[in-house]
């Protein structure tokens, strides 16, 4: 991973861009020597985004389980009927 200054994001942002979208390595931003932000492409982020909605419903199901909040295949078929038309 690159790390950069906050001072070369603001003089270079347009080099940092191209450079990001062309090897889609993430940079890290500091400011004052401490990490301030990451710098990640569209696609990246998107694919992040959807794979963590992704496990924070795993991890639903599985709270779910675990406090007994589940039903027999037979009773969510017939709670779900009127959508399984």
């Amino acid at each position: 991973m690159r790390t950069e200054l906050v001072t070369t994001l603001k003089r270079k942002a347009t080099e940092l861009l191209t450079a990001l979208e062309a090897d889609r390595t993430p940079i890290l931003i500091t400011q004052h020597g401490l990490p301030a932000a990451y710098l990640v492409d569209v696609e990246t982020y998107e694919r992040q985004q959807k794979l963590l909605t992704l496990l924070e419903g795993i991890a639903r199901g599985e709270k779910a389980v675990e406090d007994g909040r589940v039903l027999t295949h037979a009773k969510a078929k017939k709670r779900m009927a009127r959508w399984l038309k």
